[in-house]
């Protein structure tokens, strides 16, 4: 979580540590690969208006955002060229809120602009929040299972009700077969598929990708 060494002790887990190129493209992809699930998971919610449910679906979209942040501040970790500059741009958004805008950036970066005050705390909050989104997880499971999943239909038929096992059970060993045949196609033969080639580009302040 250091400014200074930060980009090379990425570049020496890649190189020096045995299969840690493996790891970081795992972990990298992983996440590209965990937004597409998630994406489609919002898609089929809306579909099957699922948005119906609001404890579910509040509870979700709450999921969502702190996805989106772990995801987000872990990006920048690398502190490559699109790290710094993703940062950069995406928190100076927040300078839009009217009166205290500017301040609220300040108080994320830690100063006064993107730092190394701002790299610790990403890196700190990048590994707090996975538990609290573990725990947001089981409780958008809880209230699932109170108030069952939603069809196209918009129907809830107990009639139509088939058993869990084997049925359920075959269709999603299935789906998690393919689903890790593709990440691992990915991982070893097209690892910087989804990435951006300026991140392999050490952070610099004076130049803009």
């Amino acid at each position: 979580s250091d400014t200074m060494t930060a980009f090379s002790s990425v570049t020496h887990i890649c190189r020096d540590v045995n299969y840690g190129w493996l790891i970081r493209y795992m972990h990298a992809n992983g996440a590209s690969l965990f937004f597409i699930c998630l994406f489609l998971h919002v898609g089929r919610g809306l579909y099957y208006g699922s948005y119906t449910y609001f404890e579910t679906w509040n509870i979700g979209v709450i999921l969502l955002f702190a996805v989106m942040a772990t995801a987000f501040m872990g990006y920048v970790l690398p502190w490559g060229q699109m790290s710094f500059w993703g940062a950069t741009v995406i928190t100076n958004l927040l300078s839009a809120i009217p009166y205290i805008g500017t301040t609220l950036v300040e108080w994320i970066w830690g100063g006064f602009s993107v730092d190394k005050a701002t790299l610790t705390r990403f890196f700190a909050f990048h590994f707090i929040l996975p538990f609290i989104v573990t725990a947001l997880v089981m409780v958008h499971l809880l209230f699932l299972h109170e108030t069952g999943s939603n069809n196209p239909s918009g129907l809830i038929s107990d009639s139509d009700k088939i058993p869990f096992h084997p049925y359920y059970t075959i269709k999603d060993i299935l789906g998690v077969l393919l689903l890790l045949l593709l990440f691992m196609t990915l991982v070893l033969f097209s690892p910087d598929l989804l990435g951006d080639p300026d991140n392999y580009i050490p952070a610099n302040p004076l130049n803009t990708p």
